[in-house]
């Protein structure tokens, strides 16, 4: 029988941001307004010069179940996430979900992914699955997107359609087994790497259907390096290393 929320502890939302001015107050509103009353909101900023990490340190004073961590500097979203999980799980959370803070992942499928996690360990807001899919974006982003969730499948040898998503929920059993400090992938490849890993360990994963959208505000932060990283580091997890 899975465990009440009551028992497991509440969910606690990740959002790493590095110049996210334009978007950080209105996401952690919509956020919250999607989430459960218990639920926690933990804004992960990496030291942004445009003042995100002090927009968050206001929002985190005025209501408190918003929080803040500070890193001094720019490292990559995956050691963004890493440091997010770590303190969720000190803090006792039962369920930790992750997602952008560009309203690239829209808040109205926060329920959606929660409501999955009461049957699956790790949820996947999933982009191509039937009901999924993408908008905003020209036909050479919509390739790359594509084809990295592809080729991470072909070589991962999984059967999950979006592996380079990063819309998802974990049940706390999930991160405390994963080996967080030999997570190594520092960009998008990161998503690859924890679903692969929590697939090794057995866990029960789900794709629920989203509908993902480009950001309106800030810039992108999306680059060659990054998906560089990818091609050569998800043989790597097959291999074990």
């Amino acid at each position: 029988m899975r465990s009440t929320e009551s028992e497991r502890g509440p969910a606690w939302l990740v959002l790493p941001t590095y110049e996210e001015a334009a978007n950080i107050e209105r996401i952690v509103a919509e956020t919250r307004v999607k989430l459960p009353e218990s639920a926690q909101v933990l804004i992960v900023d990496d030291n942004s010069p445009d003042g995100t990490g002090e927009i968050a340190e206001r929002l985190a004073g005025e209501e408190d179940t918003v929080h803040v961590l500070h890193r001094p500097a720019k490292e990559g979203l995956g050691p963004a996430y890493i440091a997010g999980f770590e303190r969720a799980l000190a803090e006792g959370a039962g369920l930790v979900i992750e997602m952008d803070a560009d309203f690239s992942h829209e808040p109205a499928y926060l329920p959606r992914l929660l409501d999955a996690a009461e049957h699956a360990d790790l949820v996947l807001g999933s982009r191509y699955v039937d009901g999924g899919g993408v908008a905003d974006w020209g036909p050479l982003r919509q390739t790359i997107s594509r084809g990295g969730s592809a080729y991470s499948r072909l070589v991962l040898g999984l059967d999950v359609r979006d592996l380079t998503g990063g819309f998802k929920c974990f049940r706390r059993e999930v991160l405390e087994a994963i080996d967080l400090d030999a997570v190594r992938s520092r960009g998008y490849a990161f998503q690859v790497e924890m679903t692969y890993r929590a697939i090794e360990l057995d866990f029960r994963v789900v794709e629920v259907p989203i509908v993902f959208r480009d950001r309106q505000d800030g810039k992108s932060k999306m680059s060659r390096s990054i998906v560089w990283e990818a091609i050569w580091r998800v043989p790597l997890l097959r291999l074990g290393r």
